[in-house]
């Protein structure tokens, strides 16, 4: 089956006239497309004649996300349907204008979705705790739905690089299992395929593309000042390795991709109760050694041209 590989190649084909941007921008613009043609070719996200529907919130990555695939299928080699869709949380003070105005902007289909699992989140939840699972079961539900109604083959959801490393993390220190967020999953009632398609593009790069695009954000009143504690220490940890350790961060999206299951102690994945010595190990007994590192020299480059830290 054909994906966008060949699109993220192409020349880039702006949602504005490139006058309006500088050469810098446009260089960001290349880049989140290129990646997100490259993921989507890596797990063969898109195919022909799929429907491809774009959950978009109002926030950064969702808005980048439609942008990014609207730029791709103009040159795809693949013919794909894109509809956009909003679901209507009944905030208080949601803007309930702004998205459809944007959508008729820029000329895409689209679906706007209203229910009120604000009330419900409300009146569930005890006042001063987390709203975030309850609203994520009940918007998923609502997604699934509206998803099978419109004939949608993918679910395109606006996660990046840093919300699946983020998820590694929450998973290993409060969860106990290595677990992250997957590029491509099969949704919970078995019925839809879910595609991550910013899988390889970093928040700061959605962030300064947003801000330069001037997408009309619309800010998540729902949770108010109630963000999951456990996942803004995580966040905090990863921002000050990256400030602290260039190539650390870059060096565990790598890793997301190279599991060495016999290395590891799940025996669900490795039998390691029938192992002998006849039995061939992905590298065998060289992963115990201890890595000679030059001392004080900072990051080092290693094979796949990610890099690690000299501890």
């Amino acid at each position: 089956m054909n994906t966008l590989s060949a699109a993220a190649a192409s020349p880039a084909v702006s949602d504005a006239p490139d006058n309006r941007f500088s050469n810098t921008f446009l260089r960001l613009k290349k880049k989140l497309e290129r990646g997100v043609g490259k993921a989507i070719a890596d797990f063969n996200m898109i195919g022909n004649g799929d429907t491809v529907m774009v959950c978009v919130s109002g926030g950064k990555d969702s808005y980048t996300l439609l942008s990014c695939l609207l730029a791709l299928r103009e040159r795809a080699p693949v013919d794909f349907r894109i509809v956009a869709m909003n679901l209507d949380q009944k905030q208080p003070g949601f803007p309930a204008d702004v998205l459809p105005a944007y959508f008729e902007s820029i000329g895409v289909e689209y679906r706007i979705v209203t229910e009120d699992t604000y009330s419900i989140v409300k009146d569930k939840i005890p006042e001063g705790k987390t709203t975030c699972s309850l609203c994520s079961r009940l918007r998923r539900g609502i997604i699934y739905r509206v998803a099978k109604e419109i004939g949608a083959t993918r679910i395109a959801l606006g996660h990046h690089r840093d919300d699946m490393i983020e998820t590694l993390f929450l998973n290993m220190f409060f969860g106990g299992k290595i677990k992250a967020m997957p590029p491509k999953l099969v949704s919970d009632n078995g019925e839809h395929v879910v595609i991550r398609p910013l899988a390889y593009c970093t928040e700061a790069e959605i962030t300064r593309y947003a801000r330069a695009m001037e997408f009309p954000i619309i800010p998540c009143n729902l949770c108010g000042s109630l963000e999951n504690a456990q996942r803004k220490q995580i966040k905090a940890m990863l921002q000050t390795w990256a400030r602290e350790h260039p190539g650390r961060i870059e060096s565990i999206a790598t890793a997301l991709g190279q599991v060495v299951p016999s290395h590891l102690a799940d025996t669900s994945l490795f039998d390691f109760r029938g192992l002998t010595r006849d039995t061939e190990v992905a590298e065998g007994d060289i992963a115990f050694d201890r890595p000679e590192l030059p001392t004080g020299l900072g990051t080092i480059r290693i094979a796949g041209g990610s890099a690690c830290e000299d501890q």
